[in-house]
């Protein structure tokens, strides 16, 4: 869909404002343009729940790789051998992400830049060029998780080999391109059906479980035992450190722009309110399924002689036959095919993003996607030929450390922009916020580097 070039922004996004690298006399490229403001918005006399619902949407695209398959292991891990005690530190890393998405919403629309393109118009050239390369194997890595989510749920609940599984995921690519050109509210309506799916799947199974309501809620408050058992460390590091995914905060910042509101200082406080509240209760969507996995794993695993439990083909065959129920392991599954399926559906919108706000580089849609994707593709392609599902296993290992390396580079340059007056203007986070955002950054740094660290060099 052709947009119309928008009209010169009325906030601090010219580059006399901060933006060292933006080119003078150069008109701003909307990010995601076929999609820029084209969702309508009520104006001030409507209510406000006809406004809020106007912004619904974004929170819940980007709330998608808070439970995509990459994070599933470490909850059922810390379910199966914990119980419910790591409950708390899935509540933690839930609230920081609260706090990061919610700046990155601030800097799409007050800036009316996405991240990627904050990134190029404030560092020189050859960092950028740095930046952009990370961002790309960050994209390849985190497809690949959920790539091979997607192939082992296919193979879970059909039988279709991993291989075949992998090459099926390629139509993600498609489906993008026919809901995108139907519209953005399409595309969103079609995550926030799928995240109903596994919501609802989640639901059935911890009723099922039938937890101990006094264990559970137990296991929201922090024990000092997480910090004393290294065992139970690990685990929790794993749980924060998969918690922000880097291309999330690219997303976010773009996606937000698809609404048509004023750009004017009141219209984007306006919208920063609503995109605040969307993405607030969005992710606590993304609480409650992240903390019903470990809670099945628990009910289900900890207790019944399965502490081993980690892997999700395991936890497939043993849900069932331990709950009683013979639908909780085809719920598992199905759970698992929506949430790889969405996974990658935002995970091509966010290479698009992060090619077009680095390079300024402009392919044909449907070529973008499937490069992105393909990319993805090929290692699992390749690796499930070679060395068969165990080698699988692997990779998704190594997809997971090099998100880790990336995960700095989308974090720092985020809570820079937002916390720097000349560019953000009367938007500028308060100094509280901008220490609290400085603090969680640091947390999420180091862990992931500690995270990263034992992955690479294992302790004997």
């Amino acid at each position: 869909m052709t947009m119309t070039p928008p009209t010169p922004p009325t906030s601090p996004s010219s580059s006399s404002t901060g933006w060292r690298f933006a080119r003078a006399g150069e008109p701003d490229t909307n990010s995601l343009p076929e999609a820029f403001a084209s969702v309508r918005v009520p104006d001030a006399s409507a209510s406000w729940l006809r406004r809020f619902m106007a912004f619904v949407g974004p929170g819940y695209m980007v709330s998608v790789g808070y439970m995509d398959p990459g994070n599933w292991a470490t909850d059922l891990q810390g379910g199966a051998q914990f119980g419910y005690t790591l409950l708390s530190v899935i509540m933690l890393s839930n609230l920081m992400a609260i706090v990061l998405q919610s700046l990155s919403a601030r800097l799409g629309i007050a800036t009316g830049r996405d991240l990627a393109q904050a990134c190029r118009d404030h560092f020189p050239p050859v960092v950028n060029i740095i930046l952009w390369l990370a961002c790309e194997l960050a994209i390849i890595a985190c497809d690949l998780a959920e790539v091979i989510g997607t192939a082992v749920a296919l193979q879970l609940l059909f039988g279709i080999p991993l291989l075949a599984g992998a090459l099926i995921s390629v139509l993600d690519a498609f489906l993008v391109l026919f809901l995108m050109n139907r519209g953005f509210r399409y595309l969103e309506a079609f995550i926030i059906g799928l995240l109903s799916i596994i919501a609802l799947c989640f639901a059935v199974q911890v009723v099922a479980a039938s937890p101990p309501i006094a264990a559970l809620l137990k296991g929201f408050v922090p024990s000092t035992r997480i910090v004393t058992n290294s065992k139970m460390l690990y685990i929790a590091i794993g749980i924060i450190g998969a918690t922000v995914m880097p291309h999330n905060l690219y997303l976010h910042s773009s996606i937000v722009q698809t609404r048509a509101f004023p750009r004017t200082i009141p219209g984007r406080q306006d919208a920063i309110r609503w995109a605040t509240w969307d993405s607030t209760l969005a992710l606590m969507l993304a609480l409650f399924i992240n903390a019903a996995i470990l809670i099945v794993a628990a009910a289900a695993f900890h207790t019944t002689g399965h502490q081993d439990v980690a892997e999700l083909e395991d936890a497939y065959r043993l849900l069932s036959p331990v709950l009683g129920m013979g639908i909780a392991s085809t719920l598992f599954a199905v759970a698992l095919l929506a949430a790889g399926t969405n996974s990658t559906i935002t995970g091509t919108l966010a290479g698009q993003i992060i090619m077009e706000g680095f390079l300024r580089l402009r392919i044909p849609h449907w070529a973008r996607r499937l490069l992105t994707r393909g990319l993805a593709i090929v290692p699992v392609v390749i690796v499930t030929a070679v060395y068969g599902d165990r080698g699988v296993g692997d990779l998704l290992l190594a997809s997971q450390v090099i998100l880790s390396l990336q995960l700095p580079f989308a974090v720092i340059p985020l809570v820079m922009f937002v916390s720097d007056r000349q560019k953000m203007g009367t938007f500028v986070i308060s100094r509280p916020l901008a220490m609290v955002s400085w603090l969680i950054a640091a947390i999420i740094v180091v862990l992931n580097f500690k995270l990263l660290f034992d992955k690479v060099f294992p302790s004997p």
